[in-house]
């Protein structure tokens, strides 16, 4: 009997879209409660950002340090070890009394949640060679999912129970998921032949005689960072004086990033399709448009809320299709060094997200929403020159 045959395929592929999604999510729950946080914590206003910053920090570090650790150990002892350490972060960020302790706290759940990008190419690993596309798509959708539906989560869950709620009830849910994944994945032979310090360098090689790696990273670099910066930004202006909303109308409002989910697996057939060229285009183009149609949002009223509607819209949906075409790309560089491509891959996206996360607050609280709009606008426009001007021009 196979590893595989443990478990049915059709089971083991929505498991796995589960479990990246709950993994990822834990990175946003602390966004649209920035200002509550900090408030709480004593952190000010224009470091409300800070909080994001650490756990994107933290993420890229796991990116480096442990999602390289699937090509070498056995992956299912890996991702349960990765969610009992993230559920007890959680706990500990749901009861810090200080910053110090909530920021350490979150450095250590962003480190444990870039196990997601372990599961990733796990999944496609156990997955028939003839459907290892459409399990990676779905995988991905989870993930995607968990990552847009952590904010309005967190806003309803912080607008009933408070901020530090969002957090515990993580850690248990979290908790849970480590059961369910040390009772039903499978667990294979560790592929072996690396030492860790051989892992590590053999990271620098691949960065550096990919030239694909590089460009679709720096891509996502831009356009994560552009990502950030909006969806930190955004609550605290829309609950700032021009439109006055509350948590409540902040999560309703943060529901139109489950768009952005729904579209990856559509980019994902297109570009199997031959179309990967036309979608990167049309990618980039929806993420800068997004700033434009954000920027006459400034001043309240209906009409510049659904302006930023469109502008979220265009966002999530703008970013998520790009993530996908890129992943996609890199991702076929090498079956035998997949996890540290993606890891690779993912520390450089991350790290825009850090940065685009850390100015955000800084950006709103300095020249508001005008000032954001302008700074995500350039990070777009960043992202479409590397893309415009690599040798290969305009694909993917």
């Amino acid at each position: 009997m196979t590893a595989i045959d443990a478990a049915p395929r059709a089971f083991l592929t929505p498991l796995f879209a589960v479990a990246a999604g709950v993994a990822v999510a834990n990175l946003y729950y602390a966004q649209p409660l920035l200002g509550a946080i900090s408030a709480s914590l004593g952190l000010p206003p224009a470091a409300a950002g800070f909080s994001m910053t650490v756990m994107q920090v933290g993420y890229g570090v796991g990116m480096l340090l442990v999602v390289p650790l699937g090509d070498r150990f056995e992956n299912r002892s890996l991702i349960v070890t990765a969610f009992a350490v993230a559920a007890a972060a959680l706990l500990c960020a749901g009861l810090a009394r200080s910053a110090p302790v909530f920021l350490a706290a979150a450095f250590c759940c962003g480190v444990a949640a870039s196990v997601a990008q372990v599961i990733v190419p796990f999944a496609s690993s156990l997955a028939d060679p003839g459907a290892r596309g459409r399990t990676v798509g779905i995988v991905m959708s989870g993930l995607l999912l968990g990552q847009m539906l952590a904010r309005p989560f967190a806003s309803l869950i912080a607008d009933a129970f408070g901020w530090r709620a969002i957090f515990l009830l993580s850690s248990g849910l979290v908790a849970l998921m480590a059961l369910a994944l040390a009772r039903f994945v499978p667990g294979l032979p560790a592929q072996g032949g690396f030492r860790y310090r051989q892992l590590f360098t053999s990271m620098r090689h691949l960065f550096m005689s990919n030239p694909m790696l590089r460009r679709r990273a720096f891509v996502q670099f831009f356009l994560f960072g552009a990502f950030t910066l909006f969806w930190t930004a955004v609550p605290m202006h829309l609950m700032g004086p021009a439109f006055g909303l509350s948590q409540a109308g902040v999560a309703v409002f943060a529901l139109v990033g489950v768009l952005g989910a729904g579209v990856a697996p559509l980019v994902g057939r297109a570009a199997d399709r031959g179309f990967a060229r036309l979608g990167a285009i049309v990618a980039l183009s929806a993420s800068g448009a997004a700033f434009l149609f954000g920027l006459p949002g400034t001043g309240g009223g209906l009409w510049a809320l659904a302006l930023l509607l469109v502008a979220a819209t265009l966002i999530d949906c703008g970013v998520a299709a790009s993530l996908i075409i890129s992943q996609r790309a890199v991702l076929a560089l090498g079956d035998a060094a997949r996890s540290r491509l993606n890891g690779l891959f993912f520390f450089i996206f991350y790290s825009g997200g850090a940065v685009g996360s850390a100015v955000g607050a800084w950006a709103f609280v300095t020249g508001g929403w005008p000032l954001v709009c302008a700074i995500g606008l350039a990070m777009a426009l960043m992202a479409t020159l590397i893309h415009a001007t690599s040798p290969n021009g305009l694909r993917p």
